[in-house]
């Protein structure tokens, strides 16, 4: 398995420091990593920036582990939903562009009285769209288990399995299922055929001396990000059945904490490799 950090994980860096993509991947090499992560969101220029990042890439030798692409399908009007393929179809051919074969998607969000169930069959649809390029690019769209819709496992599961698609898979984060109270070895064992993607992610139950806004779960409890081993999820568990799977794909650091993303992002590196052994 390979050790790939997310741009995300250092995002509080990036907004104080006004980071590039290049910025991200020259500091990467520092981190003992075999690849790197990137979002559609971070480009500030694309056409610009898109050169500059190959060549940040082939000097740094860190091939991109993943293409993450912002998208929410569940939308009121057909026009809207087809405007989210279009973005999916563009991650696509960045990831093309990038040489990663994974783009990372999501279902959608919760808005107003919306529920899972009502927007079950928008993300479907829109799965089913996006899955028709991604097949003749031979490009994974991984699901990932985000916030708190379409969140717990059997969800992610039953979107899969409706869109019917071989290129349209997991991206499974091991923290995410908290937010839904689902304990993430129940979640892996349902999704381990699935994984073509890793969001190596912990979290822990907010303090009640705290004073930070943490992620709020569908109960109403607040969760803080850690540094992974740190938290609530049985990260060996995770591992060890990744290794009886035969998965040889990313592991993706995604560090969501409050700590010095410099440092709790090279921790979390340590201990990854660490398990790995």
């Amino acid at each position: 398995m390979k050790v790939s950090v997310s741009m995300y994980s250092l995002n509080q860096v990036i907004q104080e420091e006004g980071w590039s993509i290049v910025d991200f991947i020259n500091y990467a090499k520092e981190m003992n990593l075999d690849g790197v992560e990137l979002l559609d969101f971070y480009w500030k220029n694309e056409a610009e920036e898109v050169e500059e990042v190959l060549a940040a890439l082939k000097t740094n030798n860190l091939p991109v582990s993943a293409y993450d692409v912002t998208n929410n399908f569940v939308k009121e009007t057909a026009k809207e939903r087809a405007l989210e393929v279009e973005k999916i179809n563009a991650g696509i051919q960045m990831a093309k562009k990038l040489g990663t074969n994974i783009v990372r998607v999501f279902c959608g969000d919760l808005s107003g009285d919306l529920t899972y169930q009502d927007g079950q069959d928008w993300i479907v649809e829109g799965l089913k769209e996006s899955a028709k390029l991604a097949e003749s690019e031979e490009i994974f769209l991984a699901v990932e288990n985000h916030g708190l819709l379409a969140g717990k496992s059997v969800q992610v599961e039953e979107i899969i399995q409706k869109v019917g698609s071989p290129y349209v898979r997991s991206t499974f984060d091991t923290g995410n299922f908290l937010l839904v109270h689902e304990a993430s070895e129940t979640a892996f064992d349902r999704l381990k055929d699935y994984i073509v993607h890793v969001h190596f992610k912990d979290f822990r139950v907010k303090g009640s001396s705290e004073q930070v806004n943490g992620f709020r779960s569908t109960e109403g409890v607040e969760l803080i990000g850690t540094v992974p081993g740190d938290g609530q999820v049985n990260l060996e568990y995770i591992i060890n059945g990744l290794k009886e799977n035969n998965y040889d794909g990313w592991l993706s650091i995604e560090y969501e904490g409050f700590d010095n993303p410099k440092i709790a992002n090279i921790e979390a590196v340590d201990r990854l490799r660490k398990l790995l052994k």
